[in-house]
């Protein structure tokens, strides 16, 4: 399968937070670039579309869009 990001991504296994509406939900980053990420959740069922993306370890903070969703993981897009 051919890569069809515009940047490629870098395996990584970190601690981040998705919050929004004053709430938040822990997640884990599996991979990420300039220009996105994929994420592990518990379900992806209760995220919005839209929300910040927090990695305490990286001291990163994104604005994110979900691009897609499968069972545990979703892809996000940085605003």
């Amino acid at each position: 399968m051919d890569e069809q990001r515009k940047t490629p991504r870098r395996r990584v296994l970190k601690a981040a937070t998705i919050e929004f509406g004053g709430g938040a939900i822990d997640c884990s980053v599996r991979n990420i670039s300039e220009a996105g990420a994929a994420l592990d959740v518990v379900t992806p069922l209760f995220i919005p579309d839209r929300f910040t993306l927090y990695v305490p370890s990286d001291q990163i903070k994104r604005a994110s869009r979900v691009i897609w969703r499968k069972e545990k993981r979703i892809g996000v897009s940085f605003d």
